[in-house]
């Protein structure tokens, strides 16, 4: 028995040093690990993507969030200039429903 286990081990290591070669011989190659990141890619990192574009949509369907009441903060919404757009107040990204003015929201 203990022989056996021997040459195994013998063939595990002569198969490890032979491959640890043949890698370290090739001149620019990549030994396989692009195979490795392509599978990973499409079975893991794209499904993953799906799955997070799936929960964003469907927690959207449910009702989404509630707009939280407006309280006047002094240190926030603070308009020291105007923004060179539009009437001034709103941002580049401005969205009525999410983003208050200094005065409050606009659809009361």
């Amino acid at each position: 028995m203990a022989s056996i286990m021997q040459r195994a081990a013998t063939l595990y290591l002569r198969n490890q040093m032979r491959a640890m070669s043949s890698h370290s011989a090739t001149a620019g190659g990549h030994g396989g690990g692009h195979k490795l990141w392509k599978n990973l890619s499409f079975f893991v990192a794209f499904p993953a993507v799906g799955l997070g574009m799936l929960n964003a949509y469907l927690a959207h369907q449910e009702g989404g969030h509630e707009r939280p009441e407006f309280i006047a903060y002094d240190y926030l919404r603070i308009r020291t200039k105007r923004f060179p757009w539009g009437d001034g107040q709103k941002s580049l990204f401005h969205n009525p429903h999410v983003n208050a003015l200094p005065t409050g929201f606009e659809d009361h």
